[in-house]
């Protein structure tokens, strides 16, 4: 299901080719966010034209709205969302970290109460994978419990207890037709708990692996290195997966670092509030400087929205109000991560890697105001 192409002999950077029911994605590759069945602010159109090759759906999100028997009676997510690709869903563990106020762990899961209404829900092993069955979609997540990066030993310890044994669980689930599942690897930045966790995980042999407990609040540094402590004890001929992760610059150096697969929300947050990424960092359109620009958000980008848009008129767009706006912006971030993870895979190819990364390092200027917003 995964072939591995070639590898980078200056990092532990790697080219491969992942198999799923509904096609086959080259990695390293980036997942947009569909939490709720939906990308925001894109259709399914634009996100093929722009090469997504999979997305990410919410177990949690969905088992609330619309309901399991909805999507069930549409004939499972694709056919719901009116996506043909792969799709690849979360478990719901997320949500034990970041809806932490409104839940209770349990010995076999997690009681929430709705943010939507105070209902009571629970999640555990056996729940989230019949989800993820009856969502159908190709990569499921196993069922885990994702504490915070400042947690006491104690509770740290007690979290990757959990996730091993309810990752045993998942991987007795049934599941839908051709569904790969992933484990979840936890253990904050503690060694001794990534390596008891990773070897755990690895014998119960799961058909790729997931890197945890990351971006929950932590310096990029220790994210860095809860990455690095974990990738050692990774298969190589299976796929890692960096869960949340991460800006343009940090995508860049975790592949270094031997990650295949991302996901993150900010492409499409940040375009809400009119920031855009370009190759030498961000900027925010809605700011004086671009009110008579005739240029394109970034130029030589083939987004559709630097070949048909100046930066004057997205500007214009984005003060009145006017939805296109955050739209246009939507589809140049979107499509800038998707761009990121293209040219990795052909430098890799080509053997070029460490150029680019050096190159990519020395001119993309991280801002602080996007790190604050994952």
């Amino acid at each position: 299901m995964f072939e591995l192409l070639t590898t980078d002999p200056h990092s532990r950077a790697r080219l491969g080719r992942l198999t799923t029911a509904r096609g086959v994605i080259e990695t390293p590759a980036f997942m947009p966010v569909g939490t709720q069945a939906s990308v925001k602010a894109l259709d399914p159109r634009e996100l093929e034209e722009m090469g997504a090759q999979i997305i990410l759906g919410n177990t949690y999100h969905l088992n609330l709205r619309p309901g399991l028997e909805i999507i069930r009676a549409a004939g499972g997510l694709h056919s719901f969302m009116g996506w043909s690709a792969p799709i690849l869903t979360d478990s719901g563990g997320f949500q034990v970290f970041s809806l932490a106020k409104i839940r209770k762990i349990k010995p076999h899961g997690v009681e929430f109460r709705s943010h939507l209404d105070g209902s009571p829900l629970f999640l555990g092993p056996k729940e989230a994978m019949a989800c993820q069955r009856v969502l159908g979609s190709d990569i499921a997540m196993a069922f885990d419990e994702c504490p915070p990066h400042d947690c006491p030993p104690k509770e740290a310890h007690a979290a990757v207890e959990r996730t091993i044994r309810w990752a045993r669980e998942c991987r007795e689930q049934p599941r839908a037709h051709q569904q790969q599942v992933f484990g979840i690897v936890q253990g904050g930045v503690e060694p001794a708990l990534r390596e008891h966790c990773a070897k755990a995980l690895v014998a119960l042999e799961f058909d790729g692996y997931a890197i945890g407990g990351v971006s929950v609040g932590e310096p990029e540094r220790e994210m860095m290195r809860a990455v690095e402590l974990t990738e050692r004890f990774l298969p190589p001929a299976q796929p890692r997966y960096a869960m949340g992760l991460g800006t343009p610059a940090q995508m860049v150096e975790l592949v270094a670092r031997g990650v295949d697969m991302f996901d993150c929300v900010l492409p499409t947050r940040v375009a809400r509030n009119g920031t855009a990424f370009t190759a030498r960092g961000t900027f925010a359109i809605k700011g004086g400087a671009c009110k008579a620009e005739r240029g394109p958000i970034e130029p030589g980008c083939q987004c559709f929205a630097c070949r048909r848009f100046s930066r004057a008129y997205i500007r214009h767009l984005l003060n009145v109000n006017e939805i296109l706006g955050l739209r246009l912006v939507s589809i140049h971030n979107s499509h800038f991560y998707l761009q990121v993870m293209r040219e990795m895979r052909a430098h890799l190819a080509a053997g070029t890697f460490a150029a680019f990364r050096q190159q990519f390092a020395a001119t993309y200027v991280p801002s602080r105001r996007v790190l604050a917003q994952r």
